[in-house]
C-alpha cells in the first residue's frame, strides 16, 4: 500500500515539474513594489486576459478585479508611455482617456501597483 501511494506522489511530482518546464513565467515589471503569486502570469494567461478585457481597438470593456489580471491590463497600459519621457497630469490623462473612462482610478493604479512614479506635488509622471 505505501509502495503505491509513493508511486502516485511521484507520478503527481513529475506532472507538476513537467508542466512548469512547458509554461516559463513572464518576468515582472521593473518597478513591482510586491513579488508573489499575482506576477506567475504565463504568455498563454496574458494573450487571455487581453483578449478577455480589450476590444479590438485597445479600449478597456472592464477593468478587472482580480489582481493578476490587473497586472496584465495596467501592463498593456504602461505600454502606451515612452520611458524616456516626462509626462503632466493632463498628458497621462490624454493617454488613458484613449483605453478606459475611469481614466482616473487607472492613472492610481499605475502608481500604486510601481508601473509609473510621480512626484511629491503630482505635476510629473514617469515610467519605472
Amino acid at each position: 500500500f505505501k509502495l503505491k501511494e509513493k508511486q502516485r506522489q511521484a507520478t503527481v511530482f513529475l506532472s507538476i515539474m513537467s508542466l512548469l518546464q512547458d509554461t516559463p513565467l513572464l518576468p515582472p515589471h521593473k518597478g513591482a513594489t510586491m513579488l508573489d503569486d499575482r506576477y506567475a502570469i504565463t504568455a498563454s494567461e496574458r494573450e487571455k486576459i487581453i483578449a478577455t478585457y480589450f476590444d479590438e481597438t485597445g479600449f478597456i470593456k472592464q477593468f478587472p478585479s482580480k489582481e493578476k489580471r490587473k497586472i496584465v491590463v495596467l501592463s498593456v497600459l504602461a505600454q502606451k508611455f515612452d520611458p524616456k519621457k516626462n509626462y503632466s497630469e493632463a498628458a497621462v490623462n490624454d493617454v488613458l482617456k484613449q483605453a478606459i473612462t475611469d481614466y482616473v482610478t487607472v492613472r492610481r493604479y499605475l502608481i500604486e501597483y510601481g508601473f509609473m512614479q510621480r512626484t511629491k506635488d503630482g505635476k510629473t509622471y514617469w515610467l519605472t
